[in-house]
């Protein structure tokens, strides 16, 4: 991959663009986000998808699309063939690492500055400039353009789809925006028989919860298709889990021997996040390698107790959901669950194994919460849903790209704090210090974040065990993306086997 670095970015780096709305800001031509969409290749179907998300929990619906095989590659006849139907399609997938978990804005009231990052977000990905490091002066322009969007986040989606519309509406760009939040809420449907009734849990983040989107979707896909069943909805927001699968210290810190002053998790004393002890039998928490940090010998004694372990993350959650439901009169059995966050996918052995507990536990010889569940709880991920509407979008617009090897010609980008920016501040391991994070202002329009590539620096070894693991082929691409552009995204023969 050849390099062209440009003049150093000075006008936004740390100037602030006070009454402007951030879309008049991007058409300052000295703008890193800026694009000249009088010149955008509008009808080029050789342009790679675009996908994003606020961290690398979007790469599992990524992952659904690159190992799709519905369809016959050369006909389209609806028989999986053994080959990816996008194996000639080419990806860039941004990773909003520096600004996650995009959940907690809403609870923060920033929902306005969380827009503003999407918007951001897309017009990264619908220009060609990116950096190669936090500190790069200069920033690159061969990075290639976008002909369709996939918003692999829920939250972004919920609060950012719409603008993301009507934003390309106003710019003039007819590229097709796909969220997860509607091909998620179809599949849960599909679950069910046409007059079948039950209960359907939206795990997601606060921020998804809150806004109700997968609600919203469910009832108009229950009217549309004929759904004629009683189905409940309960939702549960997911505080912390996102945050510790991807290493957030404020959530998680493996190091740790004793309750941090900067965890921000459930804890006993928090009204909003109570882990209540009188459920913790229920909640059955590991706490061993210090998973469950406590300040006191035995755990009856904690006046601190923090969670430590996505697992265990897990566990309070669940437990909270079966607890609210186990309040609601008339209450039907939890037959479907949606892992409304693209991180949530990662969980899904650690979600079935808490619920089948569940299931089985007791009380004085009689089971607590067995008629909430459903003989079989089916747990939907999005991402595959996602994939189909993707792969029908490109097949009836005749937008397939048949000369690209998406092995090959793929790319990663991942925000980091902007080093040139003084204004930032951020804790000693780089990262923005939470309250900086979720104290800032919408329509400041500072370039907080610089996108870089993938790489061993931004991307920790756990984090990249975990891929290698569980999206092992979209990890490849990732590999091959290293390979290419010299970033060495890791040291395969560094990880833990």
């Amino acid at each position: 991959m050849k390099y062209t670095t440009l003049f150093a970015l000075g006008m936004l780096v740390s100037a602030r663009v006070c009454g402007q709305s951030i879309d008049d800001a991007m058409q300052n031509p000295k703008n890193f986000y800026y694009v000249d969409f009088k010149k955008y290749p509008i009808e080029d179907k050789t342009l790679p998808v675009g996908v994003f998300d606020s961290g690398t929990g979007g790469l599992t619906v990524l992952n659904a699309i690159v190992n799709f095989d519905k369809f016959v590659n050369q006909t389209g006849k609806s028989t999986p063939d053994g080959k990816p139907d996008f194996a000639k399609e080419k990806f860039i997938y941004l990773a909003d690492q520096a600004n996650m978990p995009y959940g907690n804005y809403a609870a923060a009231g920033k929902t306005d500055l969380l827009q503003e990052h999407i918007l951001k977000d897309v017009q990264f990905l619908l220009g060609n400039k990116y950096y190669q490091t936090g500190k790069s002066a200069g920033y690159e322009t061969n990075k290639e353009r976008l002909k369709v969007l996939v918003i692999a986040c829920n939250t972004a989606t919920a609060y950012g789809q719409s603008k993301i519309e009507e934003y390309l509406q106003k710019v003039g760009l007819p590229i097709k925006v796909i969220g997860v939040i509607d091909a998620g809420s179809r599949g849960a449907l599909q679950t069910f028989a046409k007059d079948e009734s039950g209960s359907i849990g939206i795990f997601a983040t606060a921020g998804a919860v809150s806004s109700q989107g997968y609600d919203r979707a469910i009832r108009r896909f229950q009217a549309e298709l004929g759904f004629t069943g009683q189905i409940q909805l309960f939702g549960q927001g997911g505080v912390g889990l996102a945050e510790a699968i991807d290493e957030d210290p404020n959530f998680i810190n493996r190091t740790a021997q004793a309750p941090r002053e900067s965890y921000r998790g459930p804890n006993v004393s928090n009204p909003n996040l109570l882990i209540d002890k009188q459920l913790l039998k229920i909640y059955n928490f590991d706490y061993n390698q210090q998973k469950m940090l406590c300040d006191a010998a035995k755990v009856d004694d904690c006046s601190q107790l923090q969670i430590n372990s996505a697992e265990n993350y897990v566990r309070y959650h669940l437990v909270t959901l079966l607890e609210k439901m186990r309040q609601t009169p008339s209450v039907l059995p939890l037959k479907t669950l949606i892992l409304g966050c693209t991180h949530y996918p990662y969980m899904a052995e650690p979600i079935e194994k808490v619920l089948a507990e569940l299931r089985n536990y007791e009380e004085n010889n009689q089971p607590r919460y067995r008629h909430l569940l459903a003989p079989k709880i089916t747990l939907v991920d999005p991402a595959v849903n996602t994939a189909r509407e993707l792969y029908d979008y490109l097949y009836t617009s005749k937008s397939f790209n048949n000369g690209a090897d998406m092995a090959t010609q793929s790319e990663f980008y991942i925000s980091v704090p902007n080093a040139l920016n003084g204004n930032i501040k951020t804790e000693a391991d780089g990262r923005f210090t939470y309250d900086y994070k979720y104290g800032r202002s919408a329509n400041e329009l500072q370039e907080y974040v610089k996108f870089v590539p993938f790489s061993k620096q931004n991307i920790s070894e756990d984090v990249a065990d975990r891929l290698r693991k569980q999206i092992p082929n979209t990890f490849e691409l990732i590999k091959q993306f290293g390979q290419n552009n010299k970033t060495l995204f890791l040291d395969t023969s560094a990880l833990k086997h």
